[in-house]
């Protein structure tokens, strides 16, 4: 078997564990960011397998400067949807917001 048999490379910012819908990215913000080891990864992610989340960190070894690349593109793209949810976000959460503010213009 082949390490990038464990994957499947949708396109070159979207690459899934093979078997799921979790993305590379999810396990490595754990792995790198958050220095979770293997295991605590698995028991967060009990649909993996132990084997996958080695896989995993073993691609991004053996990968490291494109996964590194990959990585801070996926960061970029999640601050900046965040951003953009909070500059236009859904009817519901300013509706949440506005009753939010107006509770707090009764206790004051």
């Amino acid at each position: 078997m082949q390490l990038s048999d464990y994957f499947n490379f949708l396109a070159p910012n979207d690459i899934r564990i093979k078997g799921s819908r979790i993305g590379i990215e999810t396990i490595l913000d754990e792995y790198i960011y958050h220095r979770h080891s293997p295991e605590a990864i698995a028991e967060t992610y009990p649909n993996l397998t132990l084997e996958q989340i080695y896989a995993t960190i073993l691609y991004y070894l053996h990968n490291q400067e494109s996964v590194t690349q990959y990585m801070a593109e996926w960061l970029k793209y999640c601050q900046e949807s965040a951003k953009q949810q909070d500059e236009n976000p859904p009817e519901y959460i300013s509706r949440l917001r506005q009753m939010k503010a107006a509770q707090r213009g009764m206790i004051s």
